[in-house]
């Protein structure tokens, strides 16, 4: 039994993690550390500030979490984690006490939706860690039930999505709260340039550990578009659904049609969910604890769940709709092939979004292979929709080859307009 623990905790025993801790990632099976947990967690633990940048579904959170904990246990003070979405704030919490419970510390998650009383009873239970999303942690601020001037160590994680979604005023207002005598740690999953004012302004010589380019993909999940016309994507959802019986995770731009979808799915006989701005906390609980469980084969949300849902399993991903932001479209798939498994991502594209499909390729820097529906007719881009756009270079590429003679007259050039506008 010796032998086999110490070949369970190989992994991670380098990393100067205490042992009540490692005992605890032995009891709950983790064997191997991933790339950022590897490179993270020495750092954090160390006391120095950190820009963290992984794609999803790589393990940040016991990356921040462990080394934040184990400074908790032998120094005074409080432990702050700031981020995005309800959803996440909580499977932070849930992961975090099955490792905080064990070395005598108390949480704490500070989110809308939920009645304050709750959250003032525990916050006079004197947590060592807040767990908490902006706006909320503010309105505590503002009203006095809580003071920051006691942490001494805070993560931002998922700090772009934060950025993305208005938070900036709030986030600086925290800073403005918390001692500068602090460790800062800074998660996310691409880096674009308000992120790195954020770290030149707050955090003192950070250091900066990446385990995959911004805009990088899961290595497992295979990706596809299917070109589709707007009123033909029930027709094309349906066949899917046939052809994956596995657990699936829709997405959706606005909370209409995922209101309207999984109705509809419903319909099929096929056990659905909801997740979106028009469910109360309680019912987006039930919806993602029903999917983790199998009570609901199929999720669909908006883009208010694209990083707030952590579930091993997720055969498929399927975007209904395309997000406007290529970031998004990284984080929705990430929800798939995750902690190594694999996973499938398939995207509904509607003949004119070449040019929202062409973001997302230039961000990831692959082309994503187009695939059909046997018994559904095929869709090719409108070229109308680019053209003007990329004038220059088809004109030029004509010249070179002459291979057509008019405009938009074959299916050669259709292809040509697909993938090699680079």
């Amino acid at each position: 039994m010796e032998k086999n623990n110490s070949q369970q905790t190989s992994g991670f025993a380098g990393l100067g993690i205490a042992p009540s801790l490692l005992e605890t990632l032995i009891r709950l099976k983790y064997v191997v550390p991933t790339p950022i947990q590897k490179q993270a967690i020495p750092t954090a633990i160390q006391g120095k500030d950190m820009v963290g940048i992984a794609q999803t579904g790589t393990g940040k959170t016991l990356a921040f979490g462990i080394p934040m904990l184990q400074q908790l246990a032998q120094i005074k003070g409080q432990g702050l984690v700031v981020l995005p979405t309800r959803e996440l704030a909580l499977q932070v919490d849930e992961s975090l006490r099955k490792f905080a419970g064990n070395i005598g510390l108390k949480t704490v998650v500070l989110i809308g939706g939920t009645g304050m009383g709750p959250q003032l009873n525990a916050i006079a239970r004197n947590p060592r860690v807040i767990i908490a999303t902006p706006g909320r942690l503010i309105d505590h601020v503002q009203q006095r039930t809580i003071k920051l001037n006691n942490v001494r160590i805070v993560v931002l994680d998922e700090a772009d999505r934060m950025l993305d979604m208005g938070f900036a005023p709030q986030i600086e207002r925290i800073f403005r709260e918390i001692s500068k005598d602090r460790q800062t740690m800074l998660f996310s999953a691409t880096m674009p340039p308000e992120i790195m004012k954020m770290a030149s302004l707050h955090m003192k010589l950070p250091i900066r550990i990446e385990v995959a380019p911004s805009g990088s993909t899961a290595d497992k999940v295979t990706q596809e578009i299917i070109i589709v016309k707007k009123d033909s994507k029930n027709k094309v959802l349906d066949k899917l659904l046939e052809q994956y019986s596995g657990p699936t995770l829709i997405f959706t731009r606005t909370k209409y049609i995922a209101k309207r979808l999984a109705f509809s799915i419903r319909s099929l006989g096929v056990s659905s969910a909801e997740i979106h701005s028009n469910r109360s906390l309680g019912q987006r609980r039930e919806a993602l604890d029903g999917f983790k469980s199998g009570k609901y084969r199929v999720l669909v949300a908006t883009d208010i769940a694209s990083r707030g849902i952590d579930v091993v399993g997720i055969e498929l991903v399927i975007n209904y709709d395309l997000p406007e932001s290529p970031d998004d479209y990284v984080h929705r798939i990430g929800r798939t092939a995750r902690a190594g498994t694999a996973g499938k991502a398939i995207s509904l594209v509607t003949p004119d979004q070449r040019n929202t499909l062409y973001n997302i390729e230039r961000l990831i820097k692959k082309n994503i292979p187009v695939s059909q529906i046997p018994g559904l007719p095929a869709e090719n881009f409108a070229l109308s929709s680019y053209y003007p756009q990329y004038k220059k270079t088809f004109r030029i590429f004509h010249q070179k080859t002459q291979p057509w003679k008019q405009h938009g007259a074959s299916q050669n050039r259709r292809q040509f307009s697909r993938y090699n506008h680079r």
